[in-house]
This record gives structure tokens, C-alpha cells and sequence, in this order.
């Protein structure tokens, strides 16, 4: 007789609550009831988890078991409407569910990933995800609410993250630049959901942390997504585990690609990089930056350390508006979580307590005005450029094309001239007189 074994069957052995040890009534022993089930449960022959030992009983998860036909319906069918994007698992569609799809769910958006039977994850990912996140909980971990496991169909369903990801928020064309007061949030935010799981009875290993698996809320907070590559971290005398290497280029711990063997500071050298992203609003690897600039962490390492080349690794689209002191601050943090030796890499706690007192500094300059320098050969442009800006103001412009009287003219230019080639800025008095000097010569 051949055993049938169903995803049911084996999800509900993963949530069991271990029975304890009999003890007499007067003694509560409520916290140590539970303990974590890992992925390593169900290749240990011995446990009581074993594929060929599992219970049916489901309990203390708090997950929804969906038929696919219930998610086609929140989805419209998997509608291209309602389609956020595609990662590795598989395509992400937006839903809705009510108490009219099932009693007691909580009237909510949902985000739905379907895996991709063509892609390169699968049964064993899916399953990561529902294990880890089907048992942690925390408000920087993203929630998932369910799963659908029918035939070769694998699907989860996760609470709506209505900013999206990190990945899209820092590098999406036209879309605006995060403040820096957002950035910092942001990073204290992923920081304490690492943070979390490395301080676990049985430390949790991400091992895929990268800007496009922080998703966002509307209020921007962050919540570390997509555990199918997690696993567990070395336990008892043990100081790593080996693995096959996986991960996204330009994120990965330089020991984890040489040797397999992985720890909670490759997740610090992880996070290290996406800092250094948030804080360059450059992307850990950008083929089409000059050669030296490739690969970001090797880009700006050198510069990370000295105070005074801070404003050249910061994003320029942050336009000055950024506390010097959190900058530095945070730059030397980087420096440290990108070490070559992991040894030197703060804890995922220290990086915490480094980077909450950031969020309250008030040293960021008031706005002011910036100017980008023309280059050579488009003074005409430029000058040109400033005409039609006046003009459309309504301003009265001599016929000769001199400047307007007064400073206060300037802040009427920024935008028409941002557009231009040049990046270099200058200061407003050299603004005034190169300005000046443009308009005021022949053409």
C-alpha cells in the first residue's frame, strides 16, 4: 500500500505544538510549550516530524488554507489589472478578501504569488516561506495570511504592501527621491527585521536580503519579504552552515561565495550594501557605470572613511537636503558591515542601536537654491532656457536679454535649468555671479 502524503497533511505536522514534559500542576511553563519547526525537521530521519511520522492535527497556526479557486476570484482570474510584478518565485497579483470568501478574514487587500512552474524555485521555497512565516511574527517581517497548495499549484498570500519595494522607490525612473529622513526609517526598519530573526532560540539566516525584498507600507515602514532561500543558522558548537551558494550578485558576503559556509554577518555584509544604496541611490551592481563603478561596495569603499567625501557618495538627488553628522555616521556603519572579515562586522542589534538615534538628528541645511553649471558650448542654451522661463512667468524682459534686477530672481530658473548636462553646484554667491555674467554677455 502506497502512503499519500498531501500539503496538508505535511503543513499541518510543521505548525504541532511539541507536547512538554509532564509537570505538576502548580508549575506553568507557558513560553517553552512551543518550540520553532524547522526545514531541517523533515530531512532528520529522527524527528517526530519526519515525513514518515506526521500528524494531522494543525495546531497554533493562524494561516488560511485558500483553494485556487478562491484566489482566482479575489484576483479576477489572475487579471493583468491586477498584476504588481514578477520575482523569482513567480508573478505577484493584487487581491481583495472579505468574510464573504471565508468567515472571520478580516476585510483586507492582499498580494498573491503564484509560483512559476517554468522558473527556478519551487515546492522546496514555497515551503521555506510557509514554515518561517507561518511561525514568525514581527511588525518589520511581512504577514502572510495564507496558502494554497493544490496539484502542482503552489501560491501564498501576503498582506498588501501598498509602497511596493525598496528596489522600485530608490531606482525607478521619474519616480521622486525619498527624503533622507525616509531612507534612515527605512533601514532602521529592515534593520530590526534582521535583527529579529537572528535572535531567535534558533537563529533565522535571510540569506537573500537585497533592496527589492524590503517592501513598504503606505507609511513607509519596512518589512523584510520572500523567505524562500532563509534558513537556519548554526546551531550548538557549530559556527556556520554549509550551503549551496545562492543569492543575487553584488548582496552576497565575499566568505558565503568562496566557501558556502554562511552566518548571521553574511546577512550583515547584505545589509551593508542595501545602506550603501540607500545612502548612493546607486544599485549594487550597474553595468552601465564606468568599470571602476561597477560594483558599488568596491566603488565606495575607499571613500566611506573620510568625513570630507561624504557629499560625493551621497545621492545627488537628495540635492543637500541631509544631516552631515547621519551621513557620516551612517557611511562609517556601512564600512563596517562590508567588511572583507566577518568577524569585524557589527551584530545585526548594534547596527540597530547605531542607526535609531539618526532618525531624530536636525542638522539638515534648509533648502536652498541650486544651480548646475552649463558646459561648454550650450551658454546659448542655457541663456535661452532662462528667456522662456521669465517670459513665461509673465516677467518684462529687456530687449537686450540682461538679467532681472534682484536675487530673488533666481528661484524662478531652478527647474528649467536642472535639466541640463552638467552636474557641478556651486554656491549662491558664485551662483549670483556666474549667472550674471552669463546674461550680461553678448550672444
Amino acid at each position: 500500500m502506497v502512503l499519500k502524503i498531501t500539503c496538508i497533511t505535511i503543513l499541518q505536522s510543521y505548525f504541532k505544538r511539541k507536547s512538554p514534559p509532564t509537570e505538576p500542576k502548580n508549575q506553568v511553563c507557558v513560553q517553552n510549550s512551543f518550540q520553532r519547526i524547522s526545514l531541517s525537521d523533515l530531512s532528520n530521519p529522527g524527528s517526530p516530524l519526519s515525513v514518515s511520522d506526521l500528524s494531522n492535527s494543525l495546531i497554533g497556526s493562524n494561516l488560511h488554507s485558500f483553494t485556487l479557486s478562491e484566489l482566482k476570484l479575489i484576483t479576477h482570474n489572475f487579471s493583468l489589472s491586477n498584476y504588481l510584478g514578477k520575482g523569482g518565485f513567480g508573478p505577484v497579483h493584487k487581491g481583495f478578501i472579505d468574510d464573504k470568501i471565508r468567515p472571520g478574514l478580516e476585510a483586507q487587500p492582499v498580494a498573491v504569488k503564484l509560483l512559476d512552474l517554468e522558473g527556478t524555485q519551487g515546492h522546496r521555497e514555497w515551503l521555506a516561506e510557509v514554515i518561517f512565516l507561518g511561525q514568525l511574527r514581527h511588525p518589520h517581517i511581512v504577514k502572510l495570511i495564507g496558502y494554497c497548495c493544490e496539484e502542482e499549484h503552489r501560491l501564498l498570500v501576503y498582506e498588501y504592501m501598498a509602497r511596493g519595494n525598496l528596489e522600485n522607490q530608490l531606482f525607478r525612473r521619474h519616480s521622486l527621491s525619498l527624503p533622507w529622513s525616509t531612507r534612515i526609517k527605512i533601514a532602521v526598519g529592515a534593520a530590526k527585521g534582521l535583527a529579529f530573526l537572528h535572535a531567535e532560540e534558533k537563529p533565522v539566516i535571510y540569506r537573500d536580503f537585497k533592496a527589492s525584498n524590503v517592501l513598504l507600507d503606505s507609511d513607509y515602514t519596512a518589512k523584510l519579504s520572500d523567505f524562500g532561500l532563509a534558513t537556519d543558522g548554526p546551531e550548538g558548537d557549530d559556527t556556520h552552515v554549509t550551503t549551496r551558494v545562492m543569492g543575487t550578485p553584488g548582496y552576497a558576503a565575499p566568505e558565503y561565495i568562496m566557501t558556502g559556509h554562511l552566518t548571521t554577518m553574511s546577512d550583515v555584509y547584505s545589509f551593508g550594501v542595501v545602506l550603501l544604496e540607500i545612502l548612493t541611490g546607486r544599485g549594487a551592481m550597474d553595468k552601465s557605470r564606468p568599470s571602476r563603478e561597477k560594483n558599488l561596495v568596491e566603488w565606495v569603499r575607499p571613500l566611506l572613511k573620510d568625513p570630507q567625501k561624504i557629499d560625493r557618495i551621497i545621492d545627488p538627488r537628495l540635492e543637500g537636503q541631509y544631516s552631515i553628522e547621519g551621513a557620516k555616521k551612517a557611511a562609517l556603519l556601512a564600512y563596517q558591515c562590508v567588511s572583507h572579515q566577518a568577524k569585524f562586522r557589527p551584530t545585526m542589534s548594534d547596527v540597530v542601536k547605531t542607526l535609531e538615534p539618526l532618525i531624530d538628528l536636525d542638522d539638515i541645511p534648509p533648502e536652498s537654491f541650486v544651480y548646475t553649471v552649463p558646459t561648454e558650448g550650450n551658454e546659448n542654451e542655457v541663456k535661452d532656457e532662462l528667456r522662456n522661463n521669465n517670459r513665461n512667468a509673465g516677467e518684462e524682459k529687456e530687449e537686450n536679454g540682461r538679467r532681472p534686477e534682484g536675487k530673488g530672481h533666481r528661484h524662478r530658473h531652478r527647474h528649467g535649468i536642472r535639466s541640463l548636462r552638467s552636474r557641478a553646484v556651486y554656491s549662491d554667491t558664485a551662483l549670483y555671479r556666474t549667472l550674471r555674467n552669463g546674461l550680461d554677455s553678448p550672444n
